[in-house]
């Protein structure tokens, strides 16, 4: 009910990310070849190096992007994710976050708000981001759009989606994952 609670302030307070404008191209679409990369990252506010390839080794990768750490919609983003990261972990999935917004705490990011169930990945100069073509401009600073991929062992992105409400990437990216299980699993 707390969470709930949570969400409903949040949500009241407004969710000035979702607003942001719109990056200038569309985010990779399906069947697409993911980038791979290997980032800075932190789990349960430990700092460790990410590599799509080696995750990928694992299962298929739901990789979201959000525009900065602590914010509302992306702290919402987070809860919910990991609420959901069991579930994924299920189907043979790995949940990671990605950001280019307040790098410096994504390992505090990744203990208080992904409450120590999935790794956060520090995207400095949004570099990542523009590979996947979701990153965008705001107030001078680079920054992604919230958008979610799921990706297959073999790099193709099975989904992308983009979209302002974070409930709904928890929804398409398991729709996904199951899919993908189902055929695979």
């Amino acid at each position: 009910m707390k969470f709930r609670k949570n969400l409903a302030v949040s949500l009241a307070l407004g969710l000035s990310i979702a607003s942001l404008p719109a990056p200038s191209l569309a985010a990779l679409p399906q069947g697409a070849t993911a980038p791979d990369f290997a980032l800075n990252a932190a789990m349960a506010g430990k700092p460790f190096r990410f590599s799509l390839h080696q995750s990928l080794r694992k299962g298929p990768v739901v990789l979201y992007f959000f525009p900065a750490a602590f914010t509302a919609g992306c702290t919402v983003e987070a809860h919910l994710f990991a609420e959901a990261t069991d579930r994924f972990a299920k189907l043979g999935a790995t949940v990671v976050g990605v950001t280019a917004g307040n790098v410096d705490r994504v390992a505090e990011f990744s203990k208080l708000e992904c409450r120590n169930k999935f790794a956060v990945v520090a995207d400095p100069g949004a570099r990542i981001a523009a590979e996947y073509k979701t990153a965008m401009q705001y107030q001078g600073k680079a920054l992604s759009e919230r958008t979610s991929f799921v990706i297959a062992p073999d790099g193709k992105i099975l989904m992308s989606y983009t979209d302002g409400n974070p409930q709904a990437h928890i929804d398409k990216t398991m729709a996904a994952v199951r899919a993908w299980n189902a055929r695979h699993g």
